[in-house]
Formats: C-alpha cells, sequence, structure tokens
C-alpha cells in the first residue's frame, strides 16, 4: 500500500476544503431583495406562547372554570344537559377595566339563570375587516395604529385570567391562526367567523382545539359551508403550525366531536322554524346533530342592534314551544348601548362599543330572563 505522505494530506485537505467551499457557497443564503419580502416594512420580534404563560400562567381555580364549562357545553351539545347555551358579551374588547365591570354584572346573572342558562362571555380580541380597521385589542391594543401585539397578547391573557378569576367561563373567535396558542388553553367556547368558515385551515384549526367549536353560515346565508366546516373539524388532520416554544412543527389532530353550526343570516335572517327546519335537514343528510345556535345579531338583526331584543324574543318563543334543536344563542351585549369611532385626539365614551353596535346590559338582562322563562317552559312541554 502506498505511503501517503504529508504534502498528499496536505493536498486532498486541500480539495476537499475547496470541494466544500464550493457547495457552502451554492447553499449560502444569497441577497434576495430583488425578489423575496418586497412589501415587508419591518419584522419585529415576537414573544412566544410558552413564555407569556409562563408569565400569566392558569390557576387551579382557573383550570377548573375552564375544564368544567367546557363538559358542560359538551353536555349541552350531545343532548345530556337541557339548557340553553348563551354566548353574550362586548362585539369587541377594547378596555381592561370596562370589560371587567361587564364581566362582573354578567356573573350576578350566570348566577342567578344558572338552572336554565349556561352563560359564558363574548370576549372577541380579533376583529375580522371587509375592508380595512381597528383589527382588534390583539393587533392594536392601544387603538393608535401602534401595532403593540405583544403588549395586546398580554393584555388579553391577562383580561381572561381575570374573567375566570370571577367563575365565568369565557369565549372568543379564532380569527388568526397562530394567536390560539396564547390564549386558547384559558378559552371554554370558540367560533370561526363567517368569512372563515369555508377555509381549510380553520377547519383544521377546530379539529385540534380543546374547546367547542360554532361554525357561522356564510355570509350569503348558506349552511352547507357550515355543515361542510363541522364534517371536516371531526377529522383528523395533519398541518403546519408553532408550538408553544416557538418552534415550527407539523400537528396531527384527533378530530373535534363538540362542533356545531351557528345561524347568523345572510342575505336575509335565518333564524325563523323553517330556516332552522332547512339547517336541520342539510345537518341530517350531512349524518350531523340536528342543532343549531342563532346568533340575534349581524343578519339576523338587519344589523340593527336593537332588534336583537326582538329577534331573542322571537327565538324564545320557538324554544318555549318545545324546539330543542336550538341548543343555544349569541348576544352582541355592552355596558352601554350603540356604538362608537375610534378618532384621534377623542376621547371615548365609556362602556360604548367601538364596532358593532350592541344592546347595553340594562336591555341585556330582561333578555336573558325571557330565555330562562323559555327554557323552563320547553321542559313542561
Amino acid at each position: 500500500m502506498e505511503a501517503i505522505g504529508p504534502r498528499k494530506i496536505s493536498a486532498t485537505s486541500y480539495q476537499i476544503c475547496s470541494m466544500t467551499s464550493a457547495i457552502a457557497a451554492h447553499l449560502t443564503t444569497h441577497d434576495t431583495t430583488r425578489i423575496d419580502d418586497l412589501r415587508i416594512r419591518a419584522v419585529r420580534p415576537l414573544i412566544t406562547p410558552a413564555l407569556l404563560e409562563e408569565k400569566l400562567s392558569a390557576n387551579d381555580e382557573a383550570q377548573a372554570v375552564v375544564e368544567s364549562s367546557r363538559k358542560a357545553l359538551s353536555d349541552v351539545l350531545h343532548g345530556r344537559d337541557d339548557r340553553l347555551i348563551v354566548v353574550v358579551g362586548p362585539c369587541s374588547i377594547h378596555d381592561h377595566d370596562q370589560a371587567m365591570d361587564y364581566a362582573r354584572q354578567l356573573k350576578v346573572q350566570a348566577d342567578a339563570l344558572r338552572n336554565e342558562l349556561l352563560v359564558v362571555m363574548r370576549v372577541y380580541f380579533e376583529k375580522p375587516r371587509t375592508t380595512v380597521g381597528w383589527k382588534g385589542y390583539i393587533n392594536d391594543p392601544h387603538l393608535d395604529g401602534s401595532f403593540a401585539i405583544n403588549e395586546g397578547l398580554e393584555m388579553a391573557r391577562r383580561l381572561v385570567l381575570d374573567i375566570l378569576a370571577l367563575g365565568l367561563p369565557v369565549a372568543t373567535e379564532f380569527l388568526d391562526l397562530l394567536s390560539p396558542q396564547f390564549i386558547s388553553d384559558l378559552v371554554s367556547w370558540g367560533a370561526i367567523g363567517a368569512r372563515t368558515t369555508e377555509s381549510q385551515s380553520h377547519r383544521q384549526l377546530a379539529s385540534g382545539l380543546s374547546c367547542p367549536v360554532g361554525f357561522k353560515n356564510g355570509t350569503d346565508g348558506g349552511i352547507k359551508v357550515a355543515t361542510d366546516a363541522i364534517l371536516a373539524a371531526k377529522a383528523s388532520h395533519a398541518f403546519m403550525g408553532m408550538t408553544k416554544m416557538g418552534q415550527a412543527a407539523i400537528f396531527e389532530t384527533r378530530g373535534n366531536n363538540d362542533c356545531h353550526v351557528i345561524l347568523r343570516g345572510g342575505k336575509a335572517p335565518n333564524y325563523s322554524k323553517a330556516d332552522v327546519d332547512a339547517a336541520c335537514a342539510l345537518l341530517k343528510a350531512a349524518g350531523l346533530r340536528e342543532q343549531v345556535m342563532i346568533d340575534v345579531s349581524h343578519a339576523n338583526s338587519s344589523k340593527q342592534h336593537a332588534r336583537q331584543i326582538v329577534v331573542a324574543g322571537e327565538v324564545a318563543a320557538q324554544i318555549a314551544a318545545g324546539d330543542r334543536r336550538i341548543t343555544g344563542i349569541m348576544i352582541e351585549s355592552h355596558l352601554q348601548e350603540g356604538r362608537q369611532d375610534i378618532v384621534e385626539g377623542k376621547p371615548l365614551a365609556v362602556g360604548v362599543s367601538v364596532t358593532d353596535a350592541c344592546i347595553s346590559m340594562a336591555q341585556t338582562v330582561p333578555v336573558l330572563q325571557q330565555l330562562a322563562a323559555a327554557v323552563r317552559d320547553r321542559r313542561a312541554c
């Protein structure tokens, strides 16, 4: 065997180094600013869900509220509990103290009517916009276009923990696909909105969420997109996402059997008995539970907030007549009636929505009492 001398080793090493350098040069990330991120203005660091959860962790009492309320909601959806689910609260959250004032008042009603109603506070942090506008408490918590998203995530999680400390469960809409990692452990019920019900990504997300999820009918009033969404969410999926440690990962879900339809209207309202019949016929044909939640706002109230009271009364009449297919109702309600615009330099009125107009808490209480009476009448049927 030929001996390998120092010069030959040196030459071989040089060749290897040259090849490595050539490969490295080929694999190196080149300056692609001519073709990449052309419309990205800035990239800022984002806190990881794990760090936020460590800073604002759920104690045993909060976990018990989430766990017990999720079970209770599932029991209603599966016919083991005949109470009516009521998701009620502001169209969107924009102030911590006002949200807590509302939560304390709602808790009084939730306790008083707990035998008939399963009350969950609507705590929406993300707002889908038809074009542009304020996108919610997480995206822009200071309402000034500063987009302090890290602060928004912390403020949102802190608020949910404070509401849970009252013993009141929380509902929210899942719009952004990353934000659930920051707050979903604290959420008892989730919604997928009319604009995203048809989204494959949101259906996959719902299949892995630990809480019951309602899918709204499409903005045109179509129910099939919602029934399709339920079928998709019941199945298992594999998709890309971000772990709580902030790492890219592939998630494999088990499927969510606690999903249901929300009737929110479309080109016309869809809360009548005939509308419920039609929706349940589609659900039955798809092999799904014949049940609906009715949103008395949005197109069902023709975007006239005060009509929520009328619509809720008509839905209550259907319940009182014995319709057990209506398992829930949604109401947009705030401390005060109406809505207001965010105007730079102009102070906001206290307790008034900055997105969709709401009915007041004073108007909400009789509606809740009417719904509770309807449940008692349904039991007597």
